[in-house]
């Protein structure tokens, strides 16, 4: 068939070159890969329309539309090549594959052939193997079986030769040998455990067990002897007994705490003897003679027989223990036969020497024998960095921030700690003194008593101290000394007991806390000929009716003002320092009693002792203003004509908060909060009694009521200045104080406005009432 002319083109459907040239996305995403071009022509999307614009964009562009045929058509050639060898190059490609699958078959049944050779050669060699071996795996088991048959034998044969042994050195004493031989000899028996079936066996079981039970008790009766027949004699057979002790190491334990029992107690006889309860040394003021005793008992045994008994046996160490053992009964027995004859100066002395003694015995010896399976515990001591920051928070006056091994005048701040490792001697001998602890609490109850008596002769003859030049009112001394008391007594208690005596002198404390608040504090506090109510507001006030006292209220003098600030930051110290109590008396005391220790009601009386200083702060302050407030009643303002300065009865209030509120914030200066709560309360009192004051001015003109206007927003500047008046520091007020001032001050200015509105018609003051002030209460609406 000829082939077309080149020229001619022939006409293709074009949902037919669609149908042959689009391809789903993922093939034509694979095309891509394999075959990248930048050729427009094979863009799937290709559109022959705009690349022939994209060809000839301008008519201009048309000139050269023969050589763009002529590109186009030597790439037709191009591809038609490409194409046609492609085509002939897979003709034989079929051939070509059938015949490299036939000749890769024939090599797989070649490797196979070889395969099976291999594993045939393998199978023979492994019969061969295995025949060879038999007969070493044979010889392998009879060596196995033959060494442990020897093992066993040699075992045995040292087992019958070492009870021999035994028996003869146990008759001859020679107890050195006896200590090597018999442990090995225990070893040894341990690996017939599985042969204790066979009665031979069972035999020298029983033999060993026979010669052990001997031993301990041919050990016993030799040591009751030695020591029976010594008197003043040294013994002259140490190095048997040395040895001997070497032999009960190996024997059941029983064996050795029978000896030291006995052994202890033929150490203790004299000692018994000596402080029998019917003797005179056995009382307390003659303590020190026992402890003096067991001293030199312990320095005679260590002396004598110290290299008899192994040092891991803590001989000496037993033998203390056993004496406090006995001394504390000893010593209860004795207290309660003789209980009325106990002083408090007698029983801390006794108390004072036990617990010294029980600190010797804590630094000689370790305790191993009171707690044998306690691990040594790490110490629990603070590091250099713990103690800096402990230092740098020190209260110089609180006593409970003192650590217990300084000095009382080092405080530092509590904070909870883990409790460091309490020695096994602790009470050990001196909880006998816990139930006579009663005497103890009675005497600190009774110095407690004289305490304060002394604390409020003082106060009156010498008075508060002194002002500092930057802290104001100062602590009183009394507050200070009282809880160093408090500490001492704590401190000295819980060394004693940390169950109900702790608890009773918290009760003791409980009561003179209070009493140190009520007589030396408020009984302390200038008297007051007018009581102030404590909380003042519109309301209440407006509906006491408009009643004013006759009498007028003296103001305080300086010396007055300064004393009260003076018990006010006293107590807010004694408040801090209760809890502060509370909490250390918590870690002292038993967990089971923890529940009971509680000081919040001392808490709330020194509250209340804040409460007072403050009331009678603001009270006196009240009593200032008072006559410069009535003053204004007593002015005409129905008479007003113009509208001058600020009335005479505002300079005169300005004048005495000038003069009254430094001299209170300079006072309180180490309690900031406290003054706050000052202008507070003054502001909540003042500003209602004002307004009372208000409603009296009548009957007042509108000239009138626009002066007193101008007046009270004089007023309502300097009480929002009151917090910093006449300070350099110019500190802002606080928040909650602004907005006091502003909303009781806005009121009173309101009900002037209402004033100064017209009278007539009646329905125009109702109206306005009720926009300014938003308050429709009868009561204020008739004062109005």
């Amino acid at each position: 068939m000829a082939a077309p002319e080149e020229d001619e083109v022939e006409p293709v459907d074009e949902d037919y070159n669609n149908a042959l040239f689009t391809f789903p996305p993922e093939v034509q995403e694979a095309i891509d890969q394999v075959l990248p071009s930048t050729d427009p022509l094979d863009k799937p999307d290709f559109n022959a329309v705009e690349f022939i614009n994209n060809l000839f964009p301008t008519e201009q562009s048309l000139a050269n539309i023969d050589e763009v045929i002529n590109r186009m058509r030597t790439k037709i050639h191009r591809l038609d090549d490409d194409i046609r060898n492609v085509v002939r190059g897979q003709t034989n490609a079929g051939q070509d594959g059938r015949e490299a699958l036939v000749e890769a078959q024939r090599a797989i049944q070649e490797l196979f052939k070889r395969i099976k050779d291999i594993k045939e050669k393998a199978e023979k060699s492994e019969q061969m193997v295995k025949e060879i071996t038999r007969d070493i795996k044979q010889l392998d088991h009879a060596k196995r079986h033959l060494t442990a048959s020897i093992t066993t034998l040699n075992h045995l044969h040292m087992l019958v030769g070492g009870v021999d042994a035994l028996e003869s050195l146990t008759r001859r004493r020679q107890y050195g040998e006896v200590a090597n031989l018999l442990q090995g000899v225990v070893n040894v028996l341990e690996h017939f455990q599985k042969y204790m079936s066979i009665p031979q066996i069972r035999q020298l079981a029983d033999k060993v067990k026979k010669i052990q039970s001997e031993l301990g008790t041919q050990i016993i009766a030799d040591f009751e002897e030695s020591f029976s027949n010594q008197g003043s004699r040294p013994l002259t057979n140490q190095k048997e007994l040395t040895e001997a002790c070497l032999v009960v190491n190996v024997l059941d334990p029983k064996v050795k705490k029978d000896l030291l029992k006995w052994f202890v107690k033929l150490q203790l006889q004299e000692y018994l003897v000596l402080f029998q309860e019917n003797q005179d040394v056995a009382w307390l003021d003659k303590i020190d003679r026992r402890f003096a005793w067991v001293q030199r008992a312990v320095l005679g045994f260590e002396e004598k027989y110290g290299r008899i008994f192994p040092s891991d046996w803590e001989v000496a160490e037993r033998i203390c223990v056993e004496f406090c053992h006995v001394t504390q009964d000893g010593l209860s027995m004795v207290m309660q036969n003789r209980s009325m004859e106990i002083e408090v100066k007698l029983l801390l002395f006794a108390i004072q020497r036990t617990t010294n003694f029980e600190t010797l015995l804590a630094k000689r010896f370790k305790g191993t024998t009171l707690l044998p399976h306690v691990e040594k515990s790490q110490s629990s001591e603070p590091t250099p960095e713990d103690k800096d920051a402990q230092q740098r928070d020190r209260d110089p006056l609180n006593p409970f921030d003192v650590d217990e091994d300084e000095d009382e005048t080092e405080a530092v701040e509590i904070k909870p700690a883990a409790k460091p490792r309490v020695s096994p001697f602790h009470r050990i001998i001196s909880q006998c003194f816990e139930p006579h602890l009663h005497i103890y609490i009675e005497s600190q109850d009774r110095n407690l008593s004289d305490l304060i008596q002394r604390f409020m002769d003082d106060f009156r003859t010498q008075g508060p101290p002194p002002i500092q030049a930057e802290e104001g009112g100062a602590v009183l001394p009394s507050c200070a000394d009282l809880f160093v008391f408090y500490k001492k007594c704590m401190v000295q208690c819980s060394q004693l007991s940390t169950g109900q005596p702790l608890l009773s002198l918290t009760a003791s404390f409980q009561k003179y806390l209070r009493e140190y608040a009520n007589r030396l504090l408020s009984g302390n506090l200038p008297k007051s000929q007018t009581p102030m109510p404590t909380s003042l507001n519109f309301s209440t006030l407006l509906k006491e009716g408009l009643k004013e006292s006759s009498s007028e209220v003296p103001k305080f003098t300086a010396d007055e003002q300064y004393r009260v600030c003076s018990i006010l930051v006293t107590a807010e110290y004694c408040l801090d320092t209760t809890q502060q109590l509370e909490e250390k008396l918590k870690e002292k005391i038993d967990s089971s009693l923890q529940e009971q220790i509680s000081l919040s009601g001392e808490v709330d009386v020194f509250h209340g002792v804040i409460s007072n200083c403050i009331q009678l702060l603001v009270q006196d302050l009240e009593s200032a203003c008072e006559p410069a407030m009535t003053a204004m009643n007593k002015v005409n303002w129905s008479s007003i004509e113009t509208v001058g300065d600020q009335s005479g009865y505002v300079n005169a209030i300005t004048t005495h908060i000038s003069r009254t509120v430094p001299v209170v914030r300079e006072n309180l200066a180490s309690a900031r909060k406290y003054f706050t709560q000052f202008c507070i309360k003054f502001v909540n009192s003042f500003i209602p009694r004002f307004i009372n004051h208000l409603f009296k001015c009548k009957p007042i003109s509108t000239v009138g009521a626009e002066q007193l206007l101008l007046d009270t927003h004089s007023l309502k500047t300097v009480l929002l200045d009151l917090p910093s008046i006449g300070s350099q520091a110019g500190r802002k007020a606080p928040a909650s104080y602004t907005k006091i001032v502003v909303k009781g001050m806005t009121k009173a200015e309101m009900i002037l406005k209402i004033v100064m509105s017209p009278a007539d018609p009646q329905s125009s003051f109702v109206d306005n009432y009720i926009k300014l002030m938003m308050d429709t209460e009868t009561s204020d609406f008739r004062k109005s």
